[in-house]
């Protein structure tokens, strides 16, 4: 996926805008046919069928016949396809979209070009003989920074380019967000070359430093500055004491909204540039296996069992979802397909990469490491790293017919077989 930021003008904001409505709009009538229908009333209506009932509703809907075929086609096709995938992605039925929350359409290129096989010779069709032509977006180049994109009714939209190349993609998606315009082009990355080296590297993730590396570095995600949390807490308090429904509130709330996007954009740049170093720059990357979902749950609890510390808790899921760790592991496997393993969390913490012993009071503070068995000293986040570059991670096992003491803790340190 290649995601670019777009500049239209007045007028193509307002056609933009309007598609972003129809395709919201018909949107919305797909959920509600489904939300109705119940097992015995018949077979819900499929793709061909909206489409049909589509096109009888912009013959009788004039708001409707004024904006694109293609764009609200497209989105029957996506509901068609996020509901046939209500099982396997993780995010259920589709739900209802909301207007500021939800701005957005997709377009599926118009120009058909010839495809070619991985060998470079032409894709021919089994059944005639003739060459495969596939739809493809038309894009063009207007110097090294920018670009244009043919959107319909709204001709040629520029965008910044930030990549040496044009995307060459099938379709693309526009988005409308926090004031900006954003278009992503569907291209299915390339896997990328690794260095003859093929060394292995081990990635320790945590709140205070995001990635640890077993070769000694450290990478940390950037933060909003000092500066731009004052303004956020700044435009938050006006927000708060502004009268509801007022134009001063709705500035509040969306003067920070630019600037949590912000964070989140330099998040993604990161998380980005990181991970191609990775995957070109070794040959096999491990990760701490971490379940992020469950480290970021709530702890308010329930009415008749609340939970403790809710405000802590509140700040530390905060701060583990300010590090990026999902979208840095998922970029990783994307751009080296594997090469990328995932080790148990469980000891890489406690265990000395020097001699393979367990035990708690080896991990003196956040930074600190001082084996009590050997006297190795490192680096916390470092000796972690090093665990999991060489796989030792999970629930240790003692080796067979031997005695090994508990420690002063209850637990019982030894050295994995």
């Amino acid at each position: 996926m290649s995601r670019f930021r777009m500049y239209p003008t007045p007028v193509q904001v307002e056609q933009m805008l309007l598609h972003c409505a129809h395709a919201r709009y018909v949107w919305n009538l797909a959920v509600e046919q489904h939300a109705y229908w119940r097992p015995g009333r018949g077979s819900a209506p499929g793709f061909a069928e909206q489409c049909r009932q589509l096109t009888e509703a912009r013959c009788e809907n004039e708001w409707l016949a004024a904006g694109n075929a293609d764009v609200q086609q497209q989105a029957l096709k996506d509901f068609a396809k996020a509901r046939n995938a209500r099982f396997t992605s993780g995010f259920g039925e589709p739900t209802w979209r909301s207007k500021h929350v939800h701005e957005g359409f997709r377009v599926i290129g118009t120009d058909r070009v010839p495809e070619f096989e991985p060998d470079g010779r032409a894709r021919l069709n089994p059944k005639t003989g003739k060459q495969v032509m596939a739809r493809s977006v038309v894009v063009q180049r207007l110097n090294r920074r920018w670009a244009q994109v043919k959107v319909p009714g709204c001709s040629w939209v520029r965008f910044r380019l930030t990549r040496a190349e044009l995307p060459a993609a099938k379709t693309f998606r526009v988005t409308f967000r926090n004031g900006q315009w954003h278009i992503a082009f569907a291209v299915v990355p390339e896997p990328i070359d690794v260095l003859a080296t093929g060394e292995v590297i081990g990635i320790d993730r945590g709140v205070t430093i995001t990635a640890a590396l077993s070769d000694g570095r450290k990478l940390n995600c950037p933060q909003l500055t000092v500066r731009e949390r004052a303004q956020i807490r700044k435009h938050q308090r006006r927000a708060a004491r502004a009268p509801k429904g007022s134009e001063a509130k709705a500035a509040g709330h969306a003067k920070v909204a630019r600037l949590k996007a912000r964070e989140a954009n330099r998040r993604k740049d990161w998380c980005e540039k990181t991970s191609t170093m990775l995957a070109r720059s070794y040959g096999l990357v491990r990760f701490e296996k971490l379940n992020i979902k469950n480290m970021t749950r709530s702890a308010k609890g329930t009415v008749e069992q609340p939970g403790r510390n809710v405000r802590q808790k509140a700040g530390l899921n905060r701060g583990i979802l300010a590090q990026g760790w999902g979208l840095l592991r998922r970029r990783t496997e994307q751009k080296a397909p594997g090469r990328v393993e995932d080790v148990p969390a469980p000891y890489t913490s406690l265990r000395c990469s020097a001699c393979g012993w367990i035990e708690k009071k080896s991990r003196k503070s956040q930074a600190d490491f001082v084996c009590v068995s050997c006297g190795f000293t490192c680096n916390a986040d470092e000796n972690a790293g090093i665990n999991v570059a060489a796989g030792q991670g999970g629930i240790p096992r003692p080796p067979a017919n031997s005695r090994c003491r508990r420690g002063d803790n209850g637990h019982r340190p030894f050295e994995r077989p």
